[in-house]
């Protein structure tokens, strides 16, 4: 038992004298003391563990350890987590917009799991699912303190299989059981590219993934040529995605040189900065940028860009406040860490996470505004058509409705000006 315990105090102490090398960073002598009597006091826990836990199916030092490090990263923030082999493969199925599920995106909120955005045709959307709904059970299961990791395993599944959650919408302090069928969902970036009106072009990114900004550039050429000259460009319930999808669709409007956005870490020399670095000429046109609680992270850095270059006007409501950024540290078998190392800061220095993006213009919409939109998207889809029809859609998006109208505005102003 003393050989035992001798051997994994030092394992884990040579694994934290190496971390805090790797790190660069100076401790003083009582710090480092401090450390390792930590560390032995989380070995003596170990150790009782094994020896008086109840199961012993649950006493291996793999076992436990990883629960150990799952508790761990859990313990940082609600976006750190130690992934095992299911789970980062599960969030690089992610990043290449195709994976199994419910078609919901998912984040931890005032301590409440929250629905940031439901995906355009899928089992969530389908089920009338908004922005800022709470997960209170999934199949039974109470979701109070559960991890992101854990949630995702258990909405994830194989597809036609049934999963019910129950869901709290803040707004109107209504819970109801929903029982939702799973199905392989894909995720088409840009989609809804269409003139509406008056020369003023729409286009909806419903994602930020790797073929994104290659798509939107198509889009816009396209277009261009039926004689678009303004844009609306629609963020709502866009829960983000790459860092770089967004930085390459912010270059389409910006100028070459402009700050996108920035990250901010613990340690001096951790800053960096992504500016634009495209040489063609970017899109002038006037723009609105729609956005409310459903756009986070990518969405927010794209919005944050053009809002502080005074690129685009934003309509609509804030965004959700997803600013950090996590990097994928690989392990051993296939394992990771992600954990939360920076934080994005827009070109003028505003803190995105917690905080969101105030839009220019605030354009409230209830949710049941948002359902009666969401219904006539679907009544649209289930038809087959190619084309959304904008007619009708605006009887419900008032946002839009507001955007469309600002845009007018501005075309108005800027033809006087030119005379």
């Amino acid at each position: 038992m003393l050989l035992r315990w001798t051997l994994v105090a030092l394992v884990l102490g040579a694994t934290f004298a190496v971390s805090r090398l790797y790190s660069k960073e100076v401790d003083s002598n009582n710090e480092r003391e401090d450390a390792y009597r930590n560390i032995a006091m989380f070995t003596r826990a170990l150790e009782q563990i094994r020896n008086s836990y109840v199961d012993k199916d649950k006493v291996s030092y793999e076992f436990l350890i990883r629960g150990a490090m799952r508790g761990m990263m859990n313990a940082l923030d609600e976006h750190s987590q130690f992934m095992d082999k299911d789970a980062y493969e599960d969030m690089q199925d992610d990043t290449r917009g195709q994976f199994g599920g419910l078609g919901i995106i998912i984040s931890v909120k005032d301590n409440h799991l929250t629905i940031v955005s439901p995906i355009e045709d899928t089992p969530g959307f389908r089920a009338g699912l908004l922005p800022e709904d709470r997960i209170m059970e999934i199949n039974g299961f109470v979701c109070d303190g559960i991890s992101l990791p854990e949630a995702v395993k258990k909405l994830r599944g194989e597809p036609g299989s049934k999963v019910t959650l129950k869901i709290l919408r803040p707004q109107t302090r209504e819970v109801q059981e929903i029982t939702l069928e799973r199905a392989e969902i894909k995720v088409p970036s840009v989609k809804d590219t269409s003139i509406i009106e008056d020369g003023i072009g729409y286009v909806r990114i419903t994602a930020f993934n790797e073929t994104t900004a290659g798509n939107l550039r198509r889009e816009l050429d396209r277009l261009k040529q039926e004689g678009m000259r303004a844009l609306v460009l629609d963020l709502r319930n866009n829960p983000g995605g790459l860092l770089r999808s967004a930085i390459d669709v912010s270059q389409i409007f910006l100028n070459n040189r402009e700050v996108i956005v920035s990250t901010q870490g613990r340690r001096q020399g951790d800053e960096q900065v992504f500016r634009v670095t495209s040489r063609e000429k970017p899109l002038t046109m006037p723009m609105v940028v729609l956005v409310n609680s459903g756009s986070a992270s990518a969405s927010e850095i794209v919005a944050g860009a053009l809002q502080d270059h005074k690129r685009a006007v934003l309509v609509g409501e804030k965004t959700f406040g997803k600013g950090s950024v996590q990097s994928v540290l690989p392990m051993d078998e296939g394992t990771a860490l992600r954990l939360t190392t920076a934080r994005y800061f827009t070109p003028a220095n505003r803190l995105i996470h917690e905080k969101g993006i105030e839009p220019d213009i605030l354009v409230p919409m209830s949710p049941d505004n948002w359902q009666s939109l969401m219904t006539e998207r679907n009544r649209q889809l289930s038809t087959g058509a190619r084309e959304s029809d904008f007619n009708a859609i605006k009887k419900y998006d008032i946002q839009l409705t507001r955007a469309i109208s600002t845009l007018k505005g501005i075309m108005i102003y800027q033809a006087r000006s030119s005379r």
